[in-house]
């Protein structure tokens, strides 16, 4: 049942709620303090700063000193940027399937017009790694080869060292969604050899939902000024919104200002408490829910081995 809003003038109260689905979390109460601050232009010396801070800390928290940024928008639209800008139509891409948003990857390159090979395998279980390699054996001028880090449909942590192994022989670009895991469990981007990895502000992160931070590779950047047609969305072209984030500030779009005032305090937080301290603090608290739903008589979707720390679906 639905709680009555009460209104105290124009102002609209919504009741306090423990969240505990797949996302938006609890947003840490500096962050919505954050988000209450004056209003200041999309140009203002100030914002300017604070967009240059949100760049800094992503590259510590995606392990990366390449390219990083906030798009304004979900994580879907950090999804859709990433193959919009480096596919164009006709070009072909393997895409690791298994689970609910892999298979919004093949609907949206679909929709690009890329030559999608969806390799499916079983949900609730890592992708196997044979699997993509006899993909790349099977088709030449693959472009792009896709996978999630956390599937949020199943739970499943997948291991990506192997896939962008693969991929790095076959010279492909390596897209991997850190949606459900950024924040809270490792991502190294830059060890990993990812050339595009993008996420989510509402999870992990610990922030509102509406900004999907990406990192990029010099690689995938290059890929994107060297299109031979322009990528099919404006407001998701990663090279435009590159110049509007980097140095030269050409403007590309009215950035909305309170949310990256709230990423960034979110961000802050993030690496105020450390990184392997935020690890660890997932892993013991999945530990402990793992424990107490299994008392229940529940039986998680992901088997144990391959478990992740961030998300707990179970059978009904």
């Amino acid at each position: 049942m639905a709680h009555e809003i009460k209104r105290d003038g124009s102002i609209s109260t919504i009741p306090p709620r423990i969240l505990m689905g797949p996302g938006p979390s609890m947003a840490h109460p500096r962050v919505l303090q954050a988000m209450m601050q004056n209003m200041i232009g999309y140009l203002d010396p100030d914002f300017i700063t604070v967009m240059d801070d949100v760049v800094s800390m992503l590259k510590k928290v995606f392990g990366t000193t390449q390219n990083t940024l906030a798009i304004s928008g979900t994580g879907s639209a950090g999804m859709e940027s990433g193959l919009s800008s480096l596919l164009e139509p006709g070009d072909r891409v393997i895409m690791c399937v298994y689970g609910f948003f892999c298979e919004r990857m093949v609907d949206m390159a679909e929709r690009i017009g890329a030559e999608v090979i969806p390799i499916r395998a079983d949900w609730g279980k890592p992708f196997p790694e044979e699997l993509l390699e006899k993909a790349l054996r099977t088709h030449t001028d693959v472009k792009m080869v896709t996978a999630i880090h956390g599937e949020t449909s199943t739970g499943v942590s997948q291991p990506l060292e192997a896939l962008s192994a693969l991929a790095k022989q076959s010279e492909t670009l390596f897209m991997v969604d850190t949606v459900t895991t950024l924040g809270g469990n490792e991502v190294t981007v830059d060890r990993w050899e990812i050339d595009y990895a993008y996420s989510a502000s509402q999870k992990c992160l610990g922030a509102p939902p509406g900004m999907a931070p990406v990192a990029f590779s010099d690689k995938s950047l290059n890929r994107i000024r060297d299109r031979d047609t322009k990528p099919s969305s404006w407001y998701l072209d990663l090279n435009l919104l590159s110049k509007y984030w980097g140095e030269e500030r050409v403007y590309h779009h009215t950035a909305p200002v309170s949310m990256l005032l709230g990423l960034r305090e979110a961000l802050s937080i993030v690496l105020d408490e450390g990184l392997k301290e935020r690890y660890e603090r997932h892993k013991k608290n999945a530990r402990a829910l793992v424990q107490g739903l299994q008392a229940l008589g529940l039986k998680t979707v992901a088997p144990e081995e391959s478990r992740l720390d961030q998300i707990t679906p179970v059978w009904i």
